[in-house]
């Protein structure tokens, strides 16, 4: 059956356009229950069953669920819950929250894809029996409420004919809506009546979202600026009166944050409670700039809230406190205050619940494992259960008469300070995919066993021949690369890197491609690895293991002994690697005189360009830069920490280094040579000069001045920065410097222009990533556009569109982020565990002074915490006086400045469950009766304000 509808249009030349809109009905779309037999079933049988589980005290009879589109957005945890069951999901209902919420459209999509749940996707759109036109002067949203309760109706009509005692029961919570469904002789009730009428409801109670219900008490006083509304929020950003951007909260003070103003490319700062105005980290805001007399700068003192205050606490009076001390003209910051709100990017979130003191209470707090998150009101009837539990908890509002936002108890994650569930939480909390691939995705996996055809040989060049090896941490399974160095009959060198062939087993647009470009990156943590692509792949047939034919993508250069590249090769080849080494087996080999054999000479060949190619690079003003990492040496039964130490880097870390960076040039300019709209490229911006005033700062303390002005500048100043009787002076300076730095990331060349494609840390004018497609898939990509070059693979047309091709690089950014930070966490939580039963001395440097705290660095374990200092003359023991001026902390004639080497005592403090916490104490200097508050590790990110410590990555 077919309807038409008929609109003419008027364009702008003035002539009018008639416009043919078609839609096709069906009668043979089926109901989906198992009572059913007037319909035709597909393949897969009746999804909804006969024998029902949903017993409500609200309905005397056995029925089927309708959820309109608002209780699948807002409720639907309620709706993921085992429990509930046989729900009528109706097209119209999944066509609104597709295009509302992106998450809620994903997991509805999973709950109705999982057989044990009995979910129905009924097409009421396409049946001609419960299709509805929309009538003249009809809103959008009363014309979808009205064709939800035709296909309740039509349900319900359709369950009598079969003589069935099973009733349709339409769950809505707007009132208008069960009026009319009630008046139509439906079975209607809200989800919140619904569930409590549930015999065995459980933890569903807990579940349920508090959207305009529930936890506002109308007596508790109005604290927050109202927000205004999205249409005058839109008129003020388009005539300059608003900014809009991405609002980042702060780590170390809780009343402060920053918003991203991308259209002006800079930080507004933020402060207080009333100007922060319900924002949560990552929400995209309204800010309204204040007055420059009311300008302010982030506060030296670190702050965290840690008493649970009530609703109605007066929040101005606090505002009020942090506006005593007028900030100096030189120092004020652009400062704002957030006028709106445009969008929430609210998540669920990991954390502990706190239990209210009040006996009974089923008000209880929720505190985030994440510190930009505010604390989170829910309400709970099993708080003693959850007590010693990591929870997840999702927030429903905000309203302006609570000093926290409102949520809702999600599910448990399993005991706080077990290992399995720290390593859940943090997967979580960055966002990591890290589920089992689905059947969907291993269905494109080669077939075993894998054997190479002469039509895979077709485009390919045979490199067998050649003694090739890889050089890899000790255990690496996933061996992205390969080298090679031999002499030629010319008198020069050539010298090969051999890069595992990925893209020849992930074709673009399949499942397995689809999963890839999701996850983005492989993610490593401590104690284990989340694969980007399954491990058939990447531990096996992409991995370039010793003593197998494997495929290579491959770049091949004849250099001088100088290391000048007299010309480069690319091809698609197949290599059988002759040894798979560590860094300290290559240096070993490179090392021993006896030692002279094909793999030695091409080590030694290769090491000796690497070292010419490495001051090239300096020369032309790359930086060489410094972070503080760590390796832990983990039991093979309890997989617990037993030794941890700094990773020692040797020549053949650098060699290999330099040849991939190498690589990824070479290649980034053979892509943008070839397609110079759509390649994907990798930049590394300039920071702006305002991000080295601490450098500057701390530098000059010591007597230094730091040439900031190009990249070359910073680096001869960090050259000569040298203190002689001080041998780690100069790496702090390189890890504050590293703290300055943007961040890089990905990019397509169509999208910037070609001024803007400079990779500032390496002093490049382009750079890509093309030497690890097992863990990263923007090599992926790159690989498919270099296959194109060479005319070893065919394009497709996402592979040519520079929009399609700048969102995957969005993701990747992201993506790549968060592997960053669950990195980070990881040995965060691993250097928890292994300080569990230690208390030990260790030298630390300090980085940072702040005014009620000094940040130290502790190089032997790659860890920083911080020593909170007694600031107040009100309190017991040693009273600090913070110099900001000289930047120093003065106690008894001891003074505390940035560099100084102390000794600090480190153990473990366990009075907060939610966090455990370094805690240091000062040995030396030694001051009189010396105590210190708990701290926690200052892990940084690199998405708050520049000024922030940062790490550059290539």
């Amino acid at each position: 059956m077919l309807t038409n509808k008929v609109f003419l249009k008027k364009t702008k030349k003035g002539s009018i356009l008639k416009i043919v809109r078609e839609h096709y009905l069906r009668d043979d779309i089926s109901c989906g229950s198992s009572v059913c037999e007037l319909c035709q079933h597909d393949d897969k049988g009746p999804v909804l069953e006969e024998k029902l589980t949903n017993l409500s005290q609200k309905v005397d009879q056995s029925h089927y669920i309708i959820p309109d589109t608002n209780v699948v957005l807002h409720q639907i945890d309620v709706l993921e819950d085992l429990s509930i069951q046989n729900v009528i999901i109706l097209q119209t209902v999944i066509e609104e929250v597709r295009h509302r919420s992106a998450p809620a459209y994903k997991r509805l999509k999973d709950i109705l894809t999982n057989p044990t749940k009995h979910f129905y996707n009924f097409a009421n759109e396409f049946n001609k029996e419960t299709y509805v036109e929309r009538e003249p002067g009809e809103k959008s949203n009363d014309r979808n409420d009205r064709a939800i309760r035709e296909a309740a109706y039509w349900y319900q009509q359709h369950l009598k004919k079969l003589e069935s005692e099973i009733d349709i029961v339409l769950l809505t919570n707007d009132a208008d809506n069960r009026t009319k469904a009630k008046e139509k002789g439906l079975t209607s009730f809200t989800i919140h009546e619904y569930v409590k009428g549930l015999k065995d409801n459980g933890t569903l109670l807990d579940k349920l979202a508090h959207v305009g219900t529930g936890l506002v008490h109308e007596k508790d006083k109005v604290q927050f600026p109202e927000h205004l509304p999205l249409n005058e929020i839109l008129r003020g950003i388009k005539s300059g009166k608003y900014l809009q951007g991405s609002f980042i909260a702060s780590r170390e003070n809780y009343l402060e944050a920053n918003v991203s103003v991308k259209s002006e490319d800079r930080w507004i700062f933020i402060q207080g409670h009333m100007n922060l105005n319900r924002a949560v980290n990552d929400d995209t805001v309204a800010i309204e700039m204040l007055p420059e007399e009311e300008w302010s700068c982030p506060s030296s003192l670190m702050l965290e809230e840690t008493e649970e205050k009530t609703d109605d606490a007066d929040i101005e009076a606090e505002d009020a406190k942090l506006k005593q001390n007028k900030v100096p003209k030189d120092l004020r910051q652009p400062t704002g205050r957030v006028v709106g709100i445009i969008k929430r990017n609210w998540r669920q979130y990991c954390g502990i619940l706190q239990q209210s003191a009040i006996k009974e209470a089923t008000r209880h707090l929720f505190l985030p494992a994440e510190k930009r998150i505010p604390k989170i009101r829910i309400e709970t009837r099993q708080a003693k259960d959850l007590s010693t539990q990591r929870i997840v908890v999702a927030i429903d509002s905000w309203p302006r008469n609570s000093r926290y936002p409102h949520g809702h108890f999600v599910r448990k994650l399993g005991n706080v300070g077990d290992k399995d569930t720290e390593n859940e939480v943090l997967l979580l909390e960055h966002d990591v995919p890290h589920s089992n691939f689905s059947e969907a995705v291993l269905n494109f996996l080669p077939k075993m066993p894998w054997t190479i055809t002469d039509e895979d040989m077709k485009h390919r060049t045979d490199l067998r021949h050649i003694t090739v090896c890889s050089v890899d941490p000790p255990g690496c399974t996933d061996i992205d690369d390969a080298l090679h160095c031999r002499p030629l009959a010319n008198g020069n060198l050539e010298v090969g890197v051999h890069i595992a062939d990925v893209s020849h087993f992930i074709r673009p647009g399949n499942a397995l491609d689809k999963e890839a470009s999701n996850r983005g990156t492989t993610v490593y943590l401590v104690d284990k690895r989340i694969d980007m692509v399954p491990e058939l792949l990447s531990s096996n047939l992409c991995s370039l293991r010793c003593d197998v034919d494997r495929f290579a993508f491959t770049v091949i250069w004849e250099m001088t002994h100088e290391a000048e590249i007299v010309n480069t090769k690319f091809m698609k080849s197949v290599i059988e690697s002759r040894a798979s080494l560590t860094y300290g087996e290559a240096q070993m080999i490179i090392d021993d005189p006896t030692r002279n054999d094909d793999i030695a000479t091409s080590l030694r060949g290769l090491n000796k360009l690497a070292k010419i190619l490495k001051q090239k690079r300096i020369d032309k003003g790359a930086l060489t830069l410094a972070s503080p990492e760590i390796r832990f040496n983990i039991d093979s039964e309890t997989h617990d920490p037993i030794d941890v130490q700094a990773k020692q880097l040797l020549d053949t870390n650098s060699m290999v280094e330099e040849f991939m960076l190498l690589a990824n040039i070479s290649t980034a300019q053979k892509i943008h040579e070839e397609f110079p709209n759509c390649a994907v490229l990798r930049r590394h911006p300039s920071p702006p000069p305002s991000n080295f005033d601490p450098l500057i700062k701390a530098a000059l303390s010591k007597g230094f001045t730091m040439n900031v002005s190009t990249g070359k500048d910073l680096a001869d100043s960090l050259n000569s920065a040298v203190i002689e009787n001080d041998k780690y002076f100069n790496t702090m300076l390189r890890i504050m410097t590293t703290r300055c730095m943007m961040q890089a990331v990905y990019f397509c060349s169509g999208m910037i222009p070609e001024a803007e494609y400079l990779h500032y840390g390496l002093a490049s004018e382009i750079y890509t990533h093309f030497t690890s497609p097992i863990r990263r898939y923007s090599d992926i990509l790159v690989h498919r556009l270099l296959a194109v070059c060479i005319g070893a693979d065919a394009s497709y047309p996402e592979l040519l569109d520079k929009h399609k091709t700048q969102l995957v690089c969005n993701n990747l950014n992201y993506r790549h982020k968060m592997a960053q930070y669950a990195g980070r966490s990881s040995v965060n939580l691993h250097t928890h565990l292994f300080f569990k039963k230690r208390v030990v001395d260790e030298d630390g440097y300090i980085l940072f002074v702040r005014k009620n705290a000094v940040q130290v660095l502790i190089p032997k374990y790659g860890l920083e915490a911080t020593l909170y200092l007694n600031t107040d003359q009100r309190k017991k023991g040693p009273l600090f006086v913070f110099n900001e001026e000289e930047n120093t902390q003065t106690c008894g004639g001891i003074s505390l400045h940035v560099f100084d080497r102390v000794i600090i005592q480190i153990s473990i403090d366990r009075s907060n469950v939610q966090h455990l916490k370094l805690q240091i104490k000062l040995v030396q200097p030694q001051i009189p009766e010396f105590s210190v508050a708990p701290t926690e590790d200052d892990k940084s990110t690199d998405d708050e304000p520049p000024t922030k410590k940062q790490k550059l990555d290539i």
